[in-house]
């Protein structure tokens, strides 16, 4: 315990002082590094959301949302790095043995990430799914064989809806395979198998005329960026010569154009009586199995015509 004379003495307070001054300093800086990590993380996200829109990664929207996600993440990480070394500093200048605590954050540290391995892995996967920019909400995209509408992107999950309604939802940090249909724009294939006795400049002549008519059309107008492109015979088959095509539409509307194209060219080949065969197979018979087959038939015969006559 201090004397009387000592607590009336200055000298005995400036040790104290010199201590709430050094805490008031860190806590300042603290603060001021927050600031400062704050305004550069917001310049870099407002950057990075410019040039992804010059290179046409998505609506000013989505990019924000994205950007806002990323930056929310590492603005919070920081600023638990800044304070907790803040804070750190703060009990040492009063005295506080902080190795122990040091030691033990060191323990539960490693604990938790061994723990959280795959959390961990899931964020990071979502991370660089956004940073990169390779899907968007309201893609169509093939997940580890999994297809459907890209309706959430998180940090730990993405979800596809299915065609069949289905809900899909994938750790990023699983994602193996990624087919992302609809980015920038979309390409519908299609193949014709005709007989082999129809003149192929002909069909491709047929449906270069139907590509144009549909690219005239509402509202297949908007959808189409280029003619059909017919890439010629692309396949001898076993009963027909298959001839490919594909259009190049708006994101996402590449199954619009195609129904439509597959609804006339069915029309059009049955006017122009183009024939579009049907896989068939022949069966030949010899003099002796034929004998066979007849006496077999005319034997069902007689006992079908005695059931009847008894009947």
């Amino acid at each position: 315990m201090p004397t009387r004379i000592q607590l009336l003495n200055v000298d005995y307070y400036l040790p104290m002082a010199f201590n709430a001054l050094r805490i008031g300093f860190i806590l300042v800086f603290a603060y001021i590094c927050t600031l400062a990590v704050g305004r550069v993380l917001s310049a870099l996200r407002n950057y990075s959301v410019r040039m992804m829109l010059k290179a046409g990664g998505g609506t000013e929207f989505e990019l924000e949302k994205r950007a806002a996600t990323i930056g929310s993440l590492a603005r919070n990480s920081m600023f638990v790095l800044i304070w907790a070394i803040a804070w750190l500093m703060v009990l040492k200048e009063m005295n506080f043995d902080v190795r122990p605590l040091l030691a033990g954050a060191g323990v539960a540290g490693v604990a938790i990430g061994f723990g959280a391995q795959s959390v961990i892995k899931d964020v990071l996967g979502g991370l660089f799914l956004m940073m990169e920019n390779q899907l968007r909400i309201n893609d169509v995209a093939v997940i580890n064989g999994k297809g459907g509408l890209v309706e959430e992107i998180n940090l730990r999950t993405t979800v596809l809806r299915a065609e069949d309604g289905a809900v899909h939802i994938f750790p990023n940090g699983s994602i193996q395979s990624l087919a992302n249909l609809t980015r920038e724009y979309s390409y519908y294939v299609f193949s014709i198998s005709v007989a082999y006795k129809e003149d192929t400049g002909h069909v491709i002549a047929v449906l270069k005329e139907l590509g144009e008519q549909l690219r005239a059309d509402d509202p297949y107008r908007s959808a189409i960026l280029d003619p059909l492109e017919i890439m010629g015979v692309d396949k001898l088959g076993d009963f027909a010569v298959v001839i490919k095509a594909r259009f190049k539409t708006l994101p996402s509307q590449q199954w619009l154009v195609g129904r439509e194209m597959n609804a006339r060219i069915i029309k059009r080949f049955g006017e122009a009586r183009i024939d579009m065969p049907f896989p068939t197979q022949t069966i030949q018979f010899t003099s002796e199995s034929w004998i066979g087959l007849r006496q077999e038939l005319k034997q069902v015969v007689r006992e079908v015509l005695k059931e009847e006559a008894a009947n």
